[in-house]
């Protein structure tokens, strides 16, 4: 298998828990990204047009701007239109992944 450089790329991680931005942003240092965590919706957004991330995991269960809101607004920007947008979730059936895509979510991973 051939080795990726994946020193050029800039990862946002939004979640609320403290926990899972620290795992994300060592675990993702370590493979040579950029990291640009957020705690929210909120805080992501000036981010997001600072950082230009390169993709953005955004956790769906957050409190003042929950995940499908924070990835609508983001896809309402059409300087984002292209950034992949995966969301993160405990919840899998259909109808939430169906609501993801509706708000313009690139892909949507179930956390375990």
């Amino acid at each position: 298998m051939e080795d990726v450089n994946l020193s050029d790329l800039k990862v946002m991680v939004i979640d609320d828990s403290n926990t899972i931005r620290r795992a994300a942003d060592v675990l993702l240092k370590k493979t040579g990204c950029t990291v640009i965590t957020a705690e929210d919706g909120f805080d992501a957004l000036s981010k997001i047009v600072a950082a230009r991330p390169d993709i953005i995991f955004i956790d769906v269960m957050m409190p003042r701007l929950n995940g499908y809101e924070t990835c609508s607004t983001i896809r309402s920007n059409p300087e984002f239109a292209d950034t992949p947008l995966v969301l993160l979730s405990s919840k899998s059936s259909f109808c939430d992944k169906a609501k993801g895509a509706v708000v313009g979510a690139s892909s949507y991973l179930t956390k375990p």
